[in-house]
């Protein structure tokens, strides 16, 4: 089975504190990949180490065949990356953002507007493509990070919670645009909270809990027989059902 994303032994420390431990990840490629876990269990460190933002502290990676460490320009340029803040300029309007990027990756001229042109479209940016991104809405600015991600074609994607302060239209277009990705042969690696949205689009998924992967398969073999809900698996997972529940007498 060809992977688009390989660690062995994946770690990362911040001075005392180890938040991804040891990590053996393994994305088909072609997959839709969902990586879930509770807040602080390492998701965003792990895409940091990932797309080249951290340097991890121990183990291997290989990003679609590539050692990230040896040749991490090469890998950057099949990657699109939706990062948790962002990284937008926000004295930069939404079609100079796209110019940028596409001056970054070496795109002509022509074909880096035909792209844009259909981007800022796709993404309902069109009357907002001369405004300034630090008038735009935090929902725009997740577009407009997506659209970025998506203009030099990568091969694979990796984003950070992108449904967060996305209104339902846009979501859904997201994500019809997202499975077309994948259609086509793309590979996706996603981190999101909203569990219905990652249940409805993943084909794979990892689970990962105080910086150790607990979990990773298809869907299907997650789910098994008894036929979960990611909801029920994740609680089970992450050790949910396990906690006190929460009452407030004075309310």
């Amino acid at each position: 089975m060809e992977l688009a994303v390989e660690t062995h032994g994946l770690t990362r420390d911040f001075g005392s504190f180890r938040a991804v431990n040891g990590i053996d990840l393994a994305v088909p490629a072609g997959s839709f990949y969902g990586f879930l876990g509770p807040n602080g269990a390492g998701k965003s460190t792990t895409i940091k180490c990932l797309t080249g933002l951290l340097r991890p502290s121990a183990g291997s990676m290989r990003i679609l065949g590539i050692d990230p460490l040896a040749d991490p320009v090469a890998v950057k340029r099949r990657i699109g990356v939706v990062p948790e803040d962002l990284a937008l300029f926000d004295r930069l309007t939404a079609s100079e953002t796209l110019r940028f990027v596409a001056d970054v990756h070496g795109i002509d001229t022509a074909t880096a507007n035909a792209r844009s042109a259909d981007l800022l479209k796709l993404m309902a940016l069109e009357s907002a493509g001369n405004t300034l991104v630090t008038d735009y809405s935090h929902g725009m600015r997740k577009k407009l990070s997506l659209a970025a991600a998506l203009l030099p074609a990568p091969r694979l994607l990796f984003l950070d919670e992108p449904f967060e302060g996305i209104d339902a239209v846009a979501s859904r277009q997201i994500k019809d645009l997202l499975l077309s990705f994948v259609a086509r042969g793309g590979t996706i690696f996603l981190t999101s909270h909203i569990l219905e949205i990652v249940e409805r689009l993943s084909t794979h998924l990892g689970v990962i809990v105080q910086g150790k992967l607990v979990a990773q398969a298809s869907v299907a073999e997650l789910r098994g027989s008894a036929g979960q809900t990611l909801e029920e698996l994740f609680i089970g997972l992450v050790g949910g059902e396990a906690h006190t529940r929460a009452e407030l007498d004075w309310f």
